[in-house]
């Protein structure tokens, strides 16, 4: 319906074809049963990347296993501790992957491999043949569940469902035997789109089925497989799992979100408020169609609560670089915590509060008598600090046409040591922004550093040949010169309380009214704004000198007035 603020119109794309979810599932959690709105995550899940299964089987070019070998010493070296290795029964490269894993003793003694396999008895002894040797291992078979499987795909009902399911989980506990390091997952596939009291029919079965203890607990893993809702609904079907599953003491719940509708980290986090104790993903989102969830935002986001992630992205570009070298697909630049540009401002707003930020943080840590790395973090528009992830601050600031004083005064601070004064920095900046608007491009610090060298250091059409200044008597100086105008060349002096003022009445002598409005002096860098003959201008220079300096800026600033 159109109202007067939004005179947004019907379209023309058929959404009628499409059911909403509640139409498709039913979700027996509503209203005042729901407990995960109001719970917090006070500790990080335990991380499962599949990238070398899920993730590997979404790739153009599959990884070999060279590449494979490359991801897993990553993720291992990354403090992961349970990964998903692949799916040996579905390709010679898997298969053999995994036997590299085992025979090379690649795997750290605190680390479990998964590997996955459908309800088939010739693809389970294909698996267990794959991971004999090792220690430990999780096998972890699935099959999709939902209607539309059951009719469409697999022509089952679900009675033949649990029968091939209950078949399959009988002939891996014939295959485990009495090894202790195996343990057994199952995934009803497709499970968000599946009925609950189904999806609890199968689990508690395979809970009793496998024996499952405390010590040896089964994984019950509810796949998102293709995101169908909004978070919430999501939720409130693993809230109903985590409430109803039998011997609850003796599962893990795991949860892998997809990302079709862009809601896959949502999904995840309220996962585990309600209930999931295990996350299933990939390193920067990888997988089919849009994605698996992505474990790096996930545990960045823990990160930044203050809640220990229990994985080290303290390298954060170490880490896209190897991901982006074994998938050979590159990560967004606006991704999450990790894209090239994601600490960079370019507006001017956003640069002004980012530099004043960081000189806050810089003070309260000084205050504090603490590093600044271990000073608490408030920085606006900086979520993180970025050197918690091997960041350094130089990309945190850049330049184009949209930035502000902030931005430039900041990045000639950083890289070349000009602390330009507050009131000078809007003057540069409308010098960066015309050059800038006239390129269309960034202006980089050393770009920045020759815009301010033409702008205030360059010599003008007044030009001071020679000079001398004394003290006659106390308050009292002079100030000896040789000034150049044009075609003409004259010896000036003059008097003042200091040797500034001493050469602003020797620039009168020539012929120029020059006040002094603002001074400032830093590390043989001087600053002066002055009005000379009815305009007014700031000028800068440079000199191992300060005085030399000092008189320099000033004769700078009248001959940008003159201009």
């Amino acid at each position: 319906m159109k109202t007067l603020w939004n005179p947004q119109r019907p379209s023309p794309m058929p959404h009628h074809r499409y059911r909403p979810f509640h139409e498709r599932v039913h979700v027996p959690v509503t209203g005042s049963d729901r407990t995960w709105p109001t719970a917090r995550i006070e500790r990080a899940p335990l991380w499962v990347p599949v990238d070398l299964r899920d993730g590997n089987q979404a790739l153009a070019e599959p990884m070999d296993t060279p590449r494979k070998r490359r991801f897993f010493d990553l993720l291992t070296g990354m403090g992961f501790k349970e990964i998903e290795v692949g799916y040996p029964s579905a390709s010679r490269t898997d298969f053999d992957f995994v036997r590299h894993l085992v025979t090379t003793g690649a795997v750290p003694d605190d680390v479990t491999p998964v590997v996955f396999t459908p309800a088939r008895r010739e693809l389970i002894d294909r698996t267990f043949e794959a991971v004999e040797g090792l220690p430990r291992a999780v096998v972890h078979l699935y099959i999709a569940t939902s209607p539309v499987w059951r009719d469409v795909v697999l022509g089952r009902d679900r009675r033949e469902v649990w029968r091939t399911v209950r078949e399959a989980a009988a002939h891996m506990a014939r295959r485990a035997g009495d090894s202790p390091g195996i343990r057994f997952q199952f995934s009803p596939e497709t499970f968000n789109l599946t009925e609950p009291d189904f999806v609890l029919e199968l689990c508690d079965g395979l809970t009793e089925l496998w024996d499952a203890s405390p010590d040896r607990p089964v994984t019950h893993n509810l796949p998102a497989t293709v995101e169908i809702a909004t978070p919430n609904v999501y939720a409130d079907q693993i809230e109903y799992l985590h409430r109803n599953l039998a011997r609850r003491d003796c599962v893990i719940l795991s949860v892998h979100p997809h990302n079709d509708r862009g809601t896959g980290i949502a999904c995840a986090e309220l996962a585990v408020l309600a209930g999931a104790q295990r996350v299933e993903g990939c390193l920067f989102g990888n997988g089919e169609r849009t994605g698996n969830v992505d474990l790096v935002t996930l545990a960045l986001n823990l990160f930044a609560q203050g809640v220990d992630p229990m994985v080290d992205l303290g390298d954060i570009d170490a880490v896209r670089e190897t991901v982006e070298h074994c998938n050979r697909l590159p990560v967004h630049p606006r991704h999450p915590y990790a894209g090239e540009l994601v600490h960079t401002a370019f507006s001017g707003t956003h640069q002004d509060a980012i530099s004043k930020g960081l000189a806050h943080h810089a003070e309260r840590a000084a205050a504090l008598g603490v590093p600044e790395g271990q000073a608490p973090w408030e920085v606006p528009y900086l979520p993180i600090d970025p050197a918690d992830v091997g960041r350094s601050y130089e990309a945190v600031i850049r330049v184009n046409s949209q930035s502000g004083k902030g931005g430039v005064a900041y990045l000639l601070r950083t890289h070349h040591g000009l602390d330009l004064p507050e009131r000078m920095r809007p003057d540069f900046s409308r010098v960066v922004q015309e050059a800038t608007d006239g390129s269309g491009r960034e202006a980089t610090p050393k770009e920045l550093y020759e815009l301010f060298r033409a702008a205030y250091l360059t010599e003008g059409e007044v030009q001071l040949h020679a000079w001398s200044t004394h003290q006659e008597a106390p308050g009292v100086h002079r100030f000896v010169c040789t000034l150049q105008t044009g075609d003409r060349t004259g010896d000036h002096e003059g008097t003042g309380n200091g040797p500034l003022t001493a050469f602003v009445d020797a620039l009168a002598g020539a012929g120029f009214t020059v006040d002094v409005l603002d001074f400032a002096a830093d590390a043989g860098v001087a600053y002066a704004e002055c009005r000379a003959n009815g305009a007014t201008a700031w000028g800068a220079a440079e000199d191992s000198s300060t005085l030399a300096a000092s008189v320099r800026a000033v004769l700078s600033a009248v001959n940008r007035a003159a201009r």
